[in-house]
């Protein structure tokens, strides 16, 4: 509930320090007096749109701070948290203007948004009024607000979850159908592409030793000529015939040369010996490049072959086969795509038909909601002295979506016979004034933690509708706290607790100021009420017995 307010420099109002109760709260005031300048300063400083200019004529800046008792559970501590905040028992809201037009807001000493601000002061204070746009009177809120009085929250929940998963699943369906109609494009691609590579049948690193071989194959050709005829130099026409015969010819002759030539055949044996590695060494390389010539052609053929289909594909070598992989993939999924969207559009069918009962089940619940809801509100007019008009909640179809398929308009005619119509424009404004009302008090059913605010919801009513008014204002009250600015009697002989705003004269300034009333106090003012300036004892004797529960 909202306990206190504090407001400075703010148009007619130099400062202002305000202590709210339980219960219900009035203010009443001559007209220009200045209530509406302290709804427009508690609207400031809950970040709602208003007036442009609100800084006190001299002031440099206006300030307000409104403090708000709430419990741990109260709505308001969800959006926090969500920005950061924690409990605390109490909730301050503080919002500066300059001058210049600079609007700065705290919550709890903490600098917020202005769209922060609008979220937390959703949940702490409801205005309505005569021109009440952001409540009851928003055909885009009708929907949530039947759902509420019905209790319809789990069917509500039922219904998006179903929502969600069926758009979840017509989100995977025509994902599917985008990939496999790509696939189709280029399913001649795919398979003349897979078909290549399952011919060739790439290796990694099969590239690099085909090159090599090539090279090894290729040089081969340019120098076993030249070993070959190395190969028969050393051979026993050459260089090993030669070697033989002299070695022969120097142990015929060694005989008769008394040791002279032992040197020169021991070092013929040792040349003898490394001509023989020689020719080994030789001869193992003849063998070693060594090849047919059709092998060539057969290496080259699939270097080039494998090349090619690297440039073809724009990737390396080595990565073909990972590439063909991928191609592989892509062609069994396009192969097996029909059957997936088989499988996929059976989930969506099945998901459109738990939606459909899902939102079925909760259009018959909100119309079995209307109903009830329109019987409670035929009770309320009545006392309102509005029994000849008639409440109907329209419950029509509309596009299907989250909440459901239903759109909630709220209607009324105000004569039997009378076409029904948006009830923001088919009542006048005292009509409209108890409309809300009574709409108000059918639908809080239970305590929302809400501050509830009537700007002058009694106008154009008087008497014993006017004392109707005041005991639903003071029903609404006996859950949390409602505050009402009224000019009816009735009305303010009902409030727990009563303020009077008075305009007042300086030298300089008109100011606006509120005053606190209690017992003979707010019976001159009832009974100023009742009788205009010149208040009188039977007037005061009326206002006793307002306040004593007594209609007049």
């Amino acid at each position: 509930m909202l306990r206190h307010l504090d407001i400075r420099d703010m148009l007619i109002i130099d400062r202002l320090e305000l202590a709210f109760q339980p219960g219900l709260n009035v203010l009443t005031g001559e007209t220009g007096a200045g209530k509406s300048i302290l709804l427009d300063s508690l609207g400031f400083v809950l970040g709602w749109r208003g007036r442009a200019e609100l800084v006190r004529q001299g002031a440099d800046q206006g300030e307000v701070v409104a403090e708000f008792d709430l419990a741990e559970v109260h709505p308001a501590w969800d959006v926090l948290r969500e920005a950061g905040f924690s409990y605390d028992e109490s909730l301050i809201l503080r919002r500066i203007n300059t001058r210049d037009g600079r609007k700065t807001a705290w919550i709890n000493d903490r600098r917020v948004s202005g769209e922060i601000l609008r979220k937390v002061s959703e949940t702490l204070v409801e205005l309505h009024g005569q021109h009440d746009d952001r409540g009851l009177l928003n055909p885009r809120g009708h929907r949530i607000l039947l759902d509420d009085f019905g209790g319809l929250s789990a069917k509500q929940t039922k219904v998006r979850t179903a929502w969600r998963a069926l758009s979840e699943a017509q989100k995977e369906l025509a994902m599917a159908k985008a990939k496999v109609a790509e696939l189709q494009e280029e399913e001649d691609y795919l398979r003349h592409a897979v078909s290549e590579f399952d011919s060739l049948s790439p290796i990694a690193g099969e590239d690099a030793e085909l090159d090599k071989q090539r090279r090894r194959m290729q040089a081969a050709e340019k120098i076993g000529e030249d070993i070959s005829k190395a190969y028969q130099a050393l051979g026993l026409n050459g260089a090993e015939g030669m070697l033989g015969d002299a070695s022969r010819w120097l142990a015929d002759a060694a005989g008769q040369a008394e040791g002279a030539l032992e040197g020169a055949l021991a070092a013929l044996d040792r040349a003898m010996t490394e001509l023989s590695d020689a020719q080994s060494g030789v001869e193992a390389c003849m063998d070693a490049l060594s090849f047919n010539p059709h092998e060539l052609e057969q290496v080259e053929e699939r270097l080039f072959a494998i090349r090619g289909l690297a440039r073809k594909h724009d990737v390396l070598a080595d990565e073909l086969g990972p590439f063909a992989d991928q191609l592989r993939e892509r062609l069994v999924a396009l192969d097996r795509g029909e059957s997936d969207l088989a499988d996929l559009e059976k989930a969506v069918n099945s998901a459109t038909a738990s939606y459909v009962s899902a939102a079925a089940d909760l259009t018959t619940a909100r119309r079995k909601a209307a109903a009830k809801l329109d019987k409670a509100m035929a009770s309320e007019l009545a006392p309102l002295k509005m029994e000849r008009a008639v409440f109907v909640t329209e419950v029509t179809e509309t596009e299907a979506g989250p909440e459901g398929v239903d759109l909630v308009a709220f209607t009324v005619a105000t004569n039997p016979g009378a076409p029904a119509g948006p009830i923001g424009k088919i009542a006048s404004g005292g009509e409209l004034s108890r409309f809300l009302l009574a709409l108000k008090v059918c639908l809080t059913g239970s305590e929302s933690g809400l501050t509830l605010i009537f700007d002058e919801i009694d106008r154009g009513v008087g008497g014993a509708t006017a004392d109707a008014v005041g005991r639903r204002l003071a029903q609404l009250a006996e859950q949390g706290q409602v505050l009402v600015v009224t000019h009816s009697p009735q009305v303010a002989a009902l409030g727990g607790h009563h303020w009077r705003v008075e305009k007042r004269q300086t030298k300089d300034a008109t100011l606006s100021t509120v005053v606190g009333l209690v017992d003979a106090e707010r019976i001159d003012e009832i009974a100023r009420m009742i009788s205009g300036d010149r208040i009188t004892d039977e007037a005061r004797a009326a206002a006793k017995s307002l306040i004593d529960g007594q209609l007049i």
